[in-house]
C-alpha cells in the first residue's frame, strides 16, 4: 500500500488554548446583537426532509425492476446524493432546527423518520456526540471527528489516505467505540429497532435491489464523493494555525448550508438556511478566514499533499468540569 512518506505529520496539532468560535460568538453578538433574530427553528425542513423521504420511497419502488447494472449507477448517481444531503438534515435537526428547542422529542423523533431511507441506524447516536463536538472542539477523549491515533499513524500514503477516504463511514461508526464510548441510550435502542423493521418491510416488499441501493447510497456517498470532501474541509488544518474553514460553493444547496462551518460553529443554533445572512452581517469576521469554493478540489489535496493526513487536525486536552450528552 506504498511506504511511509518522511514529511508526514507523527501527530496531532497540539493546542494550549480555547476553540475560537465562542470568544468569536461573543463579539459578533455584542457588535450586532440582531444575529440572535436568526436563531430559531427552520419552518421550511421538516417539509424539505418530508419530501426527501418521499423521493427515496418513490426511488425503492423504481429500482426493484431495473437491471442490476441500472441500479449501480443510480445508486452512485442519485441515491448516495439524497442518501448523503439526508445525514446532513440529520445534522440540522440534531440542533433543534425542526421543531425548536421547545419540543426536542420531537426533534429526535424526526431525526429518526429521516433516518428510514438511510438504512444505517444512526440519528440517535450522532446526537449526543455532535453536540460533544460542539462543546469541546478537538477536546482530546471526546470529540469523536478527531481520528485515532492508528487512523493518523496509517494513513499516510496517498494510496492509503484513498482508501480512508473512501471507507469513512465505516471510520465514523467503529470511531466512538474507541474513542469516547457511551451506554446505549433507550432512544439508540428505538432507532435500531425501527431501522431494521424498515430494512426488512423494505426486502419483504420489493425485494433485494432497493436494498442494495439504500445501503450502497448510504457509503458510497459519505466515501469518495464530491459531497463527502466537506469531512475534510471542515476541520482538517490545511493552514497551521486554522482548526475551522468554510467552503462557498454551490453544493451547499445540497447540504443545508454545512458549508458554512466557520458560522455554523459560530452559531450552531442558527439554521443552516440563514447562514449566509451571518456572514452578510457580520462580514469582517469572516471575510479574510482560509475558504474552500471546491470540495473535489479539497479532496484532491489532501489525497495528493505528502504534508496532509489524518493526523492534520488541531486537538486539545480538556480541563474543568466536562459534560457530556
Amino acid at each position: 500500500m506504498g511506504n511511509r512518506v518522511t514529511l508526514a505529520r507523527e501527530d496531532f496539532e497540539w493546542v494550549y488554548t480555547d476553540q475560537p468560535h465562542a470568544d468569536r460568538r461573543k463579539e459578533i453578538l455584542a457588535k450586532y446583537p440582531e444575529i440572535k433574530s436568526l436563531m430559531g427553528p427552520d419552518p421550511r425542513l421538516k417539509w424539505i426532509v418530508c419530501m426527501m423521504v418521499a423521493v427515496q420511497f418513490l426511488a425503492f419502488y423504481l429500482v426493484k425492476d431495473l437491471p442490476w447494472k441500472w441500479v449501480f449507477f443510480w445508486t452512485y448517481v442519485f441515491g448516495s446524493c439524497i442518501n448523503h444531503s439526508m445525514t446532513l438534515a440529520i445534522h440540522e435537526i440534531s440542533h433543534n432546527t425542526a421543531f425548536g428547542n421547545n419540543r426536542a422529542k420531537w426533534n429526535r423523533w424526526f431525526a429518526i423518520f429521516a433516518n428510514l431511507p438511510i438504512g444505517l441506524p444512526y440519528s440517535a447516536s450522532f446526537k449526543r456526540y455532535h453536540l460533544d463536538h460542539h462543546r469541546y472542539l478537538g477536546g482530546d477523549g471526546v470529540d469523536v471527528d478527531i481520528p485515532t491515533d492508528f487512523e493518523g499513524w496509517f494513513f499516510c500514503t496517498r494510496l492509503r489516505k484513498l482508501f480512508w477516504i473512501m471507507f469513512q463511514p465505516l471510520f465514523y461508526a467503529i470511531r466512538p467505540l474507541c474513542i469516547n464510548p457511551k451506554p446505549i441510550s433507550q432512544l439508540e435502542l428505538l432507532n435500531v429497532a425501527i431501522q431494521l423493521a424498515f430494512n426488512a418491510l423494505l426486502y419483504w416488499a420489493w425485494g433485494a435491489k432497493p436494498l442494495v441501493y439504500m445501503m450502497m447510497g448510504s457509503m458510497l456517498g459519505m466515501g469518495l464523493h464530491p459531497i463527502s470532501g466537506h469531512f475534510i474541509a471542515e476541520h482538517y488544518m490545511f493552514l497551521k494555525g486554522h482548526e475551522t474553514y468554510s467552503y462557498y460553493g454551490s453544493l451547499n444547496l445540497l447540504t443545508f448550508n454545512v458549508g458554512y462551518h466557520n458560522e455554523h460553529h459560530d452559531f450552531p443554533s442558527i439554521p443552516g438556511r440563514r447562514l449566509p445572512m451571518v456572514k452578510e452581517i457580520a462580514a469582517e469576521y469572516y471575510r479574510d478566514l482560509p475558504c474552500y469554493t471546491s470540495w473535489v478540489k479539497v479532496l484532491y489535496d489532501f489525497i495528493m499533499d505528502d504534508e496532509l493526513s489524518p493526523y492534520s487536525r488541531v486537538k486539545r486536552r480538556l480541563t474543568g468540569d466536562i459534560k457530556q450528552e
